[in-house]
Parts: C-alpha cells; sequence; structure tokens
C-alpha cells in the first residue's frame, strides 16, 4: 500500500519505481502532491483502482507502466481510458481484470460507456483509509486469523483490527519486534508456537489487555527481557515449554495476576529467585519438569512453595547436585536444599540472570569449577560463568594473558590454574579484579621476566607456583604487593641473580622454592645467604652452581669471604 504518509516529506521525488510489489493500493493524496514526477512505475503489483485524475497534475511525467495490474474496471476508472488516450505514450498495456466481459481489454481503448458500476460500486472508494481484510497467504473467519504453516518468515502485515484469535504456528519467523500486536486491541489468543523465534523485544507484546492465551512453546527463546509480559492482567494461560531458556528473572511474571497455567517444561533453567511465582494468585497448573535444575540452599524455597501449592504436575526432578539426581523436588524435605563450600555463589543471582551461564564449549563444569583443560585452547572463553570459583586452564596453548578486564566479573575465583600453555607474555594488571584469587599457577610456560604490576590487584593471593619457566632475575619489586603470599615456587628457571631485599615484601611467605636454578654465588648473592639463615620458610637448601669453586654447595653454607 502506498498511503498518505508514505511519501510525506519527499514532495521534490522526480524517479519512483516500485514494479514487482505487492501494492493493492495508492493513495490519491499521496500521488497527487508529486508535481515534479517524470518516471512512475507500478508494473506487477496488485493495484485494482486509482483515484480520477490521479496523474493530471505530472506535467513533467514521461514514463508511466502500470500494466500488469488487476484493474476493475468500473465507472470509477473511466477517467484512465480518456487520460491514457490523450498520452498514448505513457501507460502502455493497461488492461481490464474485472468485468469479465472486459478482462484483457485495453483500457485505452474503451469509451465510457463501457465502465459500469451497479449497486454498491456507486461509491468511490476511499482511498487507502482500509487495510485488506486479510494479510496474504492467510485466511479470516469470526475473529481468526489463520496464518499456520504458510513458511512466513515475519509476522505478516495487514491483520484486520477486528482479530481476536492469531495463529501464527508452524512458521520459520525468528523475531517479534517492538509493539508487533499493539494496534489490535481484540486480541484474546496469540498462538507463536513451533517457530525459529530467539529474539522477543521488551515491548513485543504492549497493550494487550485483553489477551487470555500466549502460546510460545516449540521456539529458540534463551532470554525473556525484563518486563516482556509487562501488562497482560488477562493472561491465563503462557505455555514457554520446548525452548531454550536458562534462566528467568524475578519480575518476569509481575503482571500475571490472573494467569491459571504456565509451562516451562523442556528448558535450560537451573535455578529460580526466590518469589519468582509470588504475584500468580490464581495460578492453579505449573509445569517444570525437564530443566536441569540445582537443588541448593537456593533452591528450598521451591520445594517449601510447592508443599504449600501442590500445582507442580509434571514431575520437576534435580538434576545436581549428585546426592539429588532425580529426585522430585515438590517430594524432597526442605532440610535436604544445602550449599556445600562455595556451592551457593552459583546460583545467587538467579533472579538477575547474571550469574547463571551455560558452561562455555568446550569446557566442562561441575559445581563451581568450570575444567578447559587440555582443549587446545589459544584463548581463554569469554563465557567463563560468573560463579566459577575454580578456573582450570592447564595443557592448553594459550600464549599470553590479557589485560582486558576479564576477571572483574569473576568475583568468586580463588584458583586459576595456567600451567602448561605457552604464556610468554602477561600484561600489567591481567588478574585485575580477582579479588578473592588464592592460588595462581603458572608452572611450565615461557616466562622470561615477572615485574609486581602483573601481579596487582590480586591483594589474597597466597600461592604463586612459576616453576618450570624462563626466568633469569629476580628484582626487587617484582612481588611487591603480594603481602598475603605464602607460598612462591620459582623451581626450574634459569635464575643466576636475585636482587637484595627481592622477599621482604612478602611477610607471610612460609615456603620459597628456589632450586634447580642455575644460580652464581658472587657477591652479589652474599644477603641472600644471611637471609635464608635468618628466615623461618622453607627453601629446601637452595645450592650454588657457579662459580665451580662453590658448586653444589648450599648458599647458606657460604662463607662471607668467599
Amino acid at each position: 500500500m502506498i498511503g498518505k504518509k508514505t511519501l510525506r516529506g519527499a514532495p521534490l521525488l522526480k524517479n519512483l519505481q516500485m514494479d514487482n510489489n505487492e501494492i493493492t493500493c495508492v493513495d490519491d493524496i499521496s500521488i497527487r502532491m508529486l508535481k515534479d514526477m517524470e518516471i512512475l512505475t507500478l508494473n506487477k503489483n496488485n493495484i485494482t483502482t486509482l483515484g480520477k485524475d490521479l496523474f493530471e497534475g505530472m506535467k513533467k511525467l514521461r514514463v508511466l507502466r502500470i500494466s500488469d495490474n488487476p484493474f476493475t474496471c468500473d465507472c470509477h476508472l473511466s477517467w484512465l481510458a480518456g487520460w491514457l488516450r490523450r498520452n498514448p505514450r505513457l501507460g502502455l498495456f493497461s488492461k481490464c481484470n474485472i468485468p469479465l466481459y472486459l478482462k484483457n481489454k485495453a483500457i485505452a481503448e474503451l469509451h465510457d460507456f463501457d465502465f459500469r458500476c451497479t449497486g454498491a460500486e456507486e461509491e468511490p472508494p476511499a482511498g487507502c483509509s482500509r487495510e485488506p481484510m486479510c494479510p496474504h497467504p492467510c485466511s479470516c473467519y469470526d475473529g481468526v486469523v489463520d496464518c499456520r504453516d504458510k513458511g512466513l518468515s515475519r509476522i505478516p502485515d495487514h491483520i484486520p483490527d477486528t482479530a481476536t484469535e492469531l495463529r501464527l504456528e508452524q512458521n520459520q519467523i525468528r523475531e517479534i519486534p517492538s509493539k508487533a500486536f499493539a494496534s489490535f486491541k481484540r486480541l484474546k489468543r496469540i498462538d507463536l508456537s513451533n517457530n525459529e523465534i530467539s529474539k522477543i523485544a521488551g515491548d513485543a507484546f504492549s497493550g494487550l489487555k485483553t489477551l487470555t492465551s500466549l502460546v510460545l512453546y516449540g521456539n529458540k527463546i534463551t532470554d525473556l527481557t525484563s518486563g516482556i509480559f509487562k501488562g497482560l492482567s488477562s493472561l491465563q494461560l503462557l505455555l514457554l515449554n520446548a525452548n531454550k531458556i536458562s534462566c528467568l528473572r524475578k519480575d518476569t511474571f509481575s503482571d500475571l495476576q490472573n494467569l491459571n497455567l504456565l509451562s516451562l517444561y523442556d528448558n535450560n533453567i537451573q535455578s529460580l529467585a526466590n518469589g519468582t511465582f509470588n504475584s500468580l494468585h490464581n495460578i492453579q497448573t505449573l509445569h517444570l519438569a525437564r530443566n536441569p535444575f540445582i537443588c541448593d540452599c537456593n533452591l528450598r524455597w521451591l520445594a517449601e512453595y510447592l508443599h504449600a501449592n501442590p500445582i507442580e504436575t509434571s514431575g520437576a526432578r534435580c538434576e545436581t547436585p549428585r546426592r539429588m539426581h532425580r529426585r522430585r523436588i515438590s517430594q524432597m524435605r526442605e532440610t535436604k536444599y544445602k550449599c556445600k563450600g562455595t556451592e551457593a555463589y552459583r546460583t545467587r543471582g538467579a533472579g538477575e540472570c547474571s550469574a547463571i551461564h551455560d558452561c562455555p564449549d568446550p569446557c566442562v563444569c561441575e559445581g563451581t569449577v568450570v575444567d578447559c583443560s587440555g582443549k587446545r585452547l589459544r584463548d581463554i572463553p569469554d563465557n567463563i560463568p560468573a560463579y566459577t570459583t575454580e578456573l582450570r586452564l592447564n595443557n592448553n596453548v594459550i600464549p599470553k594473558i590479557k589485560s582486558n578486564g576479564f576477571f572483574k566479573k569473576l568475583q568468586h575465583l580463588t584458583k586459576i590454574d595456567l600451567s602448561n600453555n605457552e604464556i610468554s607474555e602477561i600484561e600489567d594488571g591481567a588478574f585485575q579484579g580477582a579479588n578473592q584469587l588464592a592460588d595462581l599457577l603458572l608452572t611450565e610456560n615461557k616466562l622470561k621476566d615477572v615485574t609486581s604490576k602483573m601481579f596487582s590487584g590480586i591483594p589474597s593471593l597466597k600461592t604463586l607456583m612459576l616453576r618450570t619457566n624462563l626466568l633469569t632475575c629476580i628484582s626487587n619489586d617484582t612481588f611487591s604487593g603480594l603481602e598475603s603470599l605464602q607460598l612462591l615456587s620459582l623451581y626450574d628457571n634459569r635464575i643466576t641473580h636475585i636482587m637484595p631485599g627481592s622477599f621482604d615484601k612478602m611477610p607471610t611467605l612460609t615456603t620459597l622454592n628456589l632450586l634447580a636454578n642455575p644460580l652464581k654465588c658472587s657477591c652479589r648473592l652474599r644477603w641472600l645467604s644471611e637471609w635464608l639463615k635468618k628466615s623461618n620458610a622453607v627453601t629446601g637448601n637452595p645450592r650454588c652452581q657457579a662459580p665451580m669453586s662453590l658448586k653444589d654447595i648450599p648458599i647458606q653454607d657460604v662463607d662471607k669471604k668467599d
């Protein structure tokens, strides 16, 4: 349709080519204002009539093509025959479609008496103010717009305002745009099941105050945007089963006070925030089965809720932890829902959808441990879950640890294993934000140098493993800032020199391993002999490797004069 406002703002338009579309109506006002039009082509559309003297104001028009349209040659189109005869080079091959006795007749060859109107046809058409009665290729009856299995990739245009039921199931629709149904005030049921929907705008269902049924099962929905069901106060049935939803915000159903049936069956939901169903005052049936629920202390409320409201009829069961595997949620005592150690971190933020994420490919997740070891990774996966307490990245081929703020989101991380990689560089502040990090394993890499800035922002670090790297020298500020460090392993490097005071800024150090290094016992290392004698740290008695006269002698046993 070319409506009244379609070409608003383009009064100087000279060339408009809209062939091979599905235009059914051209509004008089939109075309009459185009006084400078030179080329207008509307071939191969679905236009049945044109407003009287539509082209009279286009004095510059030199190309007009309107053939291959199903023109209705009644009294309202008689003007076109005369106009075409006066402009013989324009509108060539324009023919009638109906009535039957004029079918395929050239309009320019007809006379006024050929164009007849009877009864209801006497009134001229009302421009394009009224949309088609039913969208193509759907069928419409008794308020039902039936577009089932029509191969649609989007919600069709020209849905009548009087529609009460919209059937769009079994198509290939991928997205529901903003305010997709806002103008259909009488809609009571929408069925979008068995499509390919993965994206729904936050206000897609706004304005549907009379909607009672919303069917969305069998799609690819992973997330429900905050406020997506806002204002659907009449909704009684909501089917979200057989999707890929992994998280529900606590306020997702806050406006659905009249909901009777809610199905979340067969999704990827691992936990639900306490109070998720509080606003469902009229809920009678709830389907939660075939979701991988983590039955820990944060899901205890759901067991209590289902004991008080026995409405879950699909047999929802626990997936993890192992001690709860396959147990019915509604039949377990509340005391069974426990959190051991750091388990609570994984599901604590369920209602904000900030904590729970699918395990990153190709890693394996068990509890709060994310194991990405031995996967030939060159980078740390971006989507490490926020609940992670231990991250295993050993036995990969990671060459560099970047300072990109990655660890700021891992507030519960206590251990990182990066051993046996290809790491030759750690950017300054790479671990910034991992405030709870206690153990950092960098064994068997290719580090030639370490600085204090590499380990800035990890004040809780207690264990630092740097064994089997390529370090040659330790300066007196290398480990500054690691005041909580208790174990430092520098075993099997290429260290020949250690600057005085290198270990003085680690007051809690209890274990220091310097073995298997080619330490050169010159006067510059005299301080270390004294430090080892006074220190309470377990050191394993590091030995000199040079000069030859002191080879294999424990450093703390070397006389000052030597």
